[in-house]
Order: C-alpha cells, then structure tokens, then sequence
C-alpha cells in the first residue's frame, strides 16, 4: 500500500491546479506560513510538500521571493532528429540476456522493465488465486479454450473500450505474455525474408523476436517531443516493401517517450496507403502518469490495418505470463499460429484476471502503482540530473519504467560502463536497443524498483566519477 503524507492536502491542489491551466507558468505560490495556517499543518511538513513538487518539476523557488510554478520553457529537451542509415538485417546480433535481465541487489539494479517487489501487489495476487482455486478446483486442471476464456475476453474489450479502443472480442487471442502475441501477429502477416519497420530505439527482446522470424529489419527513430518520425516512416514505406511496423506510442521503452496522437493518426495513413500492417504494443500505456491514459493508435484505424496486443506482467508481476492480442482481419491465421505454440494459456491466469477485471481491485490496484511509479521517477530524474555534469540529459518520461540517458560526446563510455560493472550498478547500455552505433552514448534506466538511501547515493556517485571519463 502507498503510503500518504500530510503535506498531500495541498500538494494535491496545487497540482490540480497545474494541470487545469489555473496556476501557469511564474506564478507565485502561497507562502509556507500562508499554506501552514490554512491547512492546520506543521512548517516541516509544508516545507516537504514544496520539497515533493520541486522534484517533480512542478514549481521552482527563488531565494528570498518564494516558490513559483516551474516555467517548462526553460526545461531543455534537445530535438531527436537522429538520421539513421537505413539497415536491412537478415539476423540479430545477439547480446547477453544479462544486460536486461540481471539483478545484483535492489539497490544497485536499473536495468529490468518489470515492477520490483515493491510494487507487486502480493495480497492482492494470491488472495486472488486461492478464491480461484476454491470456486474451480479440478476444473483449473483441464484445457481452456484455444484463444481464451470468452468472458476474458469479453471483459478486455470492455474495459479497451472505456479507452475510446473499440476491440471486437471475437477477434481477440489470449496468449502467453505479451512476446507470444507479437510472435503471432507477426507469424499472421509475414513470411521469412519480409521486411518490417521498428521504432529506434528498440527493446531487445522485440529484435529477439523479429530474428527468429527470419525478417528484416528497418529502424526508424523516435522523437523527443511528437514520438516518432513519421516523415522518415512515410519515405522509407514509399521505397521499401515492407510488410508491417512494430510501435509502441505509449511510454516508450526504452525512452519513455509518449506519441502524439497527430503522429498516431498520420501512421494510419500510411499505413492505409501502402497497406501494410501496423503491430501497436500497448503494454505500458496503463502506467500514465498525467490525468488519462493516452489514446491507442488502434483508436484511430477504420480499415484494419492495426493490430494490437498488450500482457499484465507489466502491471501486476512478471511471473503471470497473461497477455492478449487483436489480431482483426487476420485472426484465422492468428489461431491457428497460437495452437501451434501452445494449446491453452495457464488456465488459473486466465481466472485470476477475469477475476480482477470484474471487480474493481485492478483499478485500485494501478491507481497506487502509477502513482508510486511517478514520485520514484520524479526522486531518481532528480538525483540523475543534479549528479551528472553539465552536456548529459535525462528525458522526463509521463508514465512507464524508463529514462532515457544521453551522455557527452566526449565521454569514454566502456570506461564508464567499466566503472558500473566494478561497482555492481547495472544499467542498460544504448547499442543494446539497435542494430547502429548510434545510441552508443546512451543508456536506460529503469525506476521499477525501490529507490533508497543506498540508491540514491550510488547513483550520486556515479554521477560524480563521469567527470573522470570525457576525453
């Protein structure tokens, strides 16, 4: 359970306020004697209020005037322009599995995109299963339909639809995690040979997938600020065959990085056009941070051509390997590919989130995880950007695990990552996300686990010796 703080009756309202335009840019803050008589509260409690919304970049303060509400204009984000070589790969490079799925201590490990203990729901989960087992006993034990339970699927369209993602539950396929469904979507609409269009950077474990499919790969990069690079999308489709694009708009991973829907519509375009298909990866986009989830890509196709797929390892533990795929027009192909990887998906899973999704614990549920997710995002940017030197940038995410590190040009970075290893701090290096060398000087760095004292001072460290390392 997240715990509260007094100082959250105001910090509340001011961050309402924020957000609804009331409170803008430079405007002065009600002083701490003024919030502490108003709010009955103590001066060290208010002190920390102001405090929290200082590390969340709300507000800023100015020696001797006060606090005032943070002016974004100065935040620097430098545009992502990267102009990528256009690489078609007939395999994968393979990297150590290490490098995303090792962890040395709670402390010290930044590198794996799945909640830590602190934030799986561990009551909730196996006091759920064990009502499970109860009401279905033996029953647990027998196959389960091919593609899923009908009513699961029932209830993960009904609840896509509460996100304005109108999903025929028909055409919908339980599978196991969110890795089988991207096998088989992209199993339904290529063959070996075919060559398919990636957001860069991109997770390992997707360019995992892609090789063992025999496909080709073409990388097209993300932008800071709109997402992605519809312009470079839209030329290479113009030139290249290819036969479908793997995105994920929503909290990128390994960036962090959201999609306006401007770009989200403009990709169904093409998409439409040059009829190929577009496989949308929803898997974060529960983890928002702001006041809504962000619209699906999906949302916006009236012919087809998106399929979308998402899991709930992301959001309840990575041992429930439950995830579901709208495979659409290409459904037929779809099942079938799915019976061939497995008869049925773990029948107790298949209960256990049905079960959450017709209460209302899940719901519950994420409401405290985002919010613990944002104050740990909030705490680790913080530490991040006032322990490095000046020349390094730390991208602000709006929901999901990850930041997106940038370090200088001139940095020496296997004597930096040398340096990690040495000092048991585990991150994820850039080149691992591409097939260039273009993220060379950058890495992710993932919040899901729990950020302490011990942490905060690794990471001040660290900061501290990259000095030690530019050329």
């Amino acid at each position: 359970m997240v715990k509260s703080y007094e100082y959250e009756v105001f910090t509340a309202v001011i961050e309402e306020q924020i957000r609804c335009g009331i409170l803008k840019s430079k405007d002065r803050l009600p002083s701490v004697r003024a919030i502490k008589e108003k709010y009955q509260l103590s001066m060290s409690s208010v002190q920390s209020g102001f405090e929290y919304l200082m590390i969340k970049g709300l507000i800023e303060s100015s020696p001797r005037s006060g606090y005032f509400v943070a002016d974004k204009s100065d935040e620097a984000i430098p545009e992502m322009k990267t102009k990528l070589p256009v690489v078609v790969r007939d395999e994968v490079f393979m990297k150590n599995m290490m490098l995303t799925s090792k962890r040395v201590s709670e402390s010290s490990s930044f590198n794996t995109a799945v909640p830590g203990d602190l934030l799986i729901p561990q009551k909730l989960i196996l006091r759920t299963m064990q009502e499970v087992i109860r009401e279905k006993g033996a029953s647990l034990l027998r196959y389960y339909p091919p593609n899923g339970l009908e009513e699961l699927r029932i209830q993960i369209a009904k609840r896509m639809r509460g996100f304005d993602c109108k999903l025929n539950p028909d055409e919908i396929i339980i599978t196991d995690g969110a890795l089988q469904a991207l096998t088989i979507a992209l199993s339904a609409v290529t063959k070996a040979g075919d060559t398919v269009a990636v957001d860069s950077p991109c997770v390992f474990s997707v360019l995992e997938v892609i090789a063992n499919l025999g496909l080709k790969v073409i990388e097209i990069p993300v932008h800071y600020r709109s997402g992605f690079d519809i312009e470079y999308f839209q030329n290479i489709a113009a030139e290249s065959n290819i036969r479908a694009l793997i995105v994920t708009p929503s909290f990128h991973n390994p960036t962090g990085i959201t999609m306006t829907d401007e770009v989200k519509k403009k990709i169904v375009e093409v998409a439409e056009f040059q009829q190929l298909y577009v496989i949308e990866n929803d898997i974060y986009s529960d983890l928002y941070f702001e006041e809504k989830r962000p619209s699906c890509i999906k949302s916006f196709d009236q012919k087809g051509w998106v399929m979308i797929y998402s899991s709930f390892s992301k959001t309840l533990a990575p041992g429930i390997r439950l995830g579901w795929l709208h495979a659409g027009s290409s459904y037929s192909k779809a099942e079938r590919t799915k019976f061939v990887l497995g008869r049925s998906v773990s029948p107790i899973y298949q209960e256990l989130i049905l079960k959450l999704l017709k209460g209302n614990s899940y719901e519950r549920h994420l409401r405290q995880f985002r919010k613990n997710l944002s104050q740990q995002a909030a705490q680790l940017l913080d530490v991040l950007r006032k322990s490095f030197p000046e020349g390094s940038y730390f991208h602000r995410p709006q929901g999901g695990y990850s930041i997106w590190a940038q370090m200088p040009e001139n940095m020496d970075m296997k004597k930096f990552y040398q340096y990690c290893e040495d000092n048991r701090i585990l991150f994820t290096p850039g080149d691992t996300f591409s097939f260039t060398d273009k993220y060379d000087h950058h890495f992710r760095v993932v919040f899901a686990e729990r950020i302490t004292s011990e942490s905060i001072l690794l990471l001040e460290k660290t900061g501290g010796k990259v000095n030690d390392f530019l050329l």
